[in-house]
């Protein structure tokens, strides 16, 4: 697979060397110290720690090496009244990898997995353009967990670095042909089938929406295809958004809103690494993975505002603002997953910013008419730390895509619900998908967090695969 980052640097053996971290409550704090040394505990209150949320000490034994380290969860639970520590959630810890000197630790108190997990999803750094010209060693300068390995953390783990990777790789070095490589590396990781139509074959094989985004660039578009699996399980289909880089085509961007459109591949980084998690858990299900991968450039054969564009679906489409190209590369792409009826299909991409508008950038608006999936996707969302949110297919809005000259406009009137509007184009490509879901992500992290430091992000794919796995256990 293409993965940059090593998921499992931060790691090491299971230790009784590691520094233990442990959570505690403001009211805990107190019983912590008594069991202290007296230079211990001068040490703790000379610092000013008072357990405040997100905070955290570094406690030297006698000897002056680091014996301990104490997290701060803030004021104590009612339920938990009395107690020295608190079933903090991990990833509020999961900023320590980046704060902490190098040594080996454990977190106490808390599950292997989802302290492995935490800890991996913090520790995470882009390092590839970084010189390592006079820096020390890597395992030298690294905070460690020492855990146990959890076979579902580290899959989980490695499909997050490879979604992540893939985003904040910048577009000199990942067009449409680098994109198409990394989707063949993760098909012969898991001896997939994978099939790519690019160049004129794109048109000729009847995919006219992508061919139209992506034929202005020097980077042939390409539709890549992955099938793995056995073919009488049922039928998950991912469908993700590759723009590797979106000028915005004759309706250019200004240069302020082009600067991160390195991550307008972000729908097909994030459904690469969902597959990847899936093929690695050995799910029963018949997985089919595809990918529009384009550039949306400018040139003379660019696109045009104006222009109707013919579909795979058959339905013309006219251009309304050829910014707005990720759906019509969607459309073609959906199309394709859905001639084959899947149980469940999901696509997902960095569609509109609408969607931020609406909900930030944490939380990524998901669009499905099935009931029973979107209550089981949003109680995954909350138990896994997986935030997103439930938006509606409202169908009197299919007026705003009213075309005078053809079947439909790919974009709304009005300027209102933009992200709603986006849903019903796509909506109007699939008919024959069991289940369908579309997720309209970020893909982005704007500022730190404990759990993720600033650059691309996975957003929803844990959320699904503990979905998946719930309903598709392993054998």
């Amino acid at each position: 697979m293409h993965i940059d980052t090593d998921p499992s640097a931060p790691f090491s053996s299971p230790s009784k060397k590691a520094v233990p971290i442990h959570a505690v409550t403001d009211a805990g704090l107190k019983v912590i110290l008594k069991g202290l040394s007296g230079t211990q505990r001068g040490w703790v209150e000379s610092t000013g720690f008072q357990a405040k949320q997100g905070t955290h000490c570094m406690v030297p034994g006698d000897d002056g090496r680091l014996a301990m380290v104490l997290f701060g969860t803030g004021e104590t639970p009612k339920e938990d009244a009395g107690s020295n520590t608190s079933a903090v959630d991990p990833f509020e810890m999961a900023g320590l990898p980046r704060k902490l000197p190098a040594g080996v630790y454990s977190m106490e108190g808390i599950t292997p997995a989802d302290a492995q997990l935490a800890w991996g999803l913090g520790a995470y750094s882009y390092q590839r353009y970084k010189s390592s010209t006079g820096r020390k060693p890597k395992d030298a300068e690294t905070a460690r967990l020492a855990v146990k390995a959890s076979a579902d953390a580290t899959l989980t783990l490695e499909g997050v670095y490879l979604a992540r990777d893939l985003i904040n790789t910048p577009a000199n070095d990942l067009g449409p042909t680098q994109l198409e490589a990394a989707f063949r590396k993760l098909g012969r990781t898991h001896k997939a089938k994978v099939t790519v139509t690019k160049g004129d074959s794109v048109l000729t094989k009847q995919f006219p929406m992508v061919h139209a985004v992506g034929r202005a660039s020097a980077d042939a578009p390409r539709v890549l295809d992955l099938v793995w699996g056995n073919a009488k399980h049922p039928k998950i289909t991912l469908v993700g958004k590759g723009v590797t880089f979106d000028t915005g085509g004759l309706n250019i961007k200004p240069g302020g809103s082009m600067s991160l459109m390195k991550k307008d591949m972000g729908g097909a980084a994030n459904v690469m690494g969902l597959a990847h998690m899936i093929m690695a858990a050995k799910l029963p299900v018949r997985l089919r993975l595809i990918v529009g991968a384009v550039e949306n450039a400018i040139a003379g054969n660019a696109f045009r505002p104006g222009d109707i564009l013919q579909t795979r679906k058959g339905i013309t489409v006219e251009i309304g603002n050829t910014d707005a190209e990720g759906r019509l590369v969607l459309g073609d792409c959906l199309t394709l997953a859905d001639e084959e009826k899947p149980d469940l299909l999901v696509d997902m991409a960095t569609l509109t910013g609408a969607a931020r508008v609406a909900l930030g950038p944490d939380l990524p608006p998901f669009y499905s008419d099935d009931e029973i999936f979107s209550a089981e996707l949003a109680s995954a969302g909350n138990t896994v730390r997986d935030p997103l949110w439930r938006m509606p297919l409202w169908q009197p809005y299919q007026k705003m895509l009213a075309s005078k000259i053809a079947d439909v406009n790919h974009i709304s009137t009005g300027g209102f619900g933009g992200s709603i509007t986006a849903a019903l184009f796509l909506s109007r490509f699939v008919e024959n998908a069991k289940t369908w879901a579309h997720f309209d992500i970020f893909g982005w992290v704007p500022s730190d967090k404990p759990w993720a430091k600033t650059g691309g992000e996975a957003q929803a794919i844990r959320a699904l695969f503990a979905v998946l796995k719930l309903r598709y256990p392993s054998v």
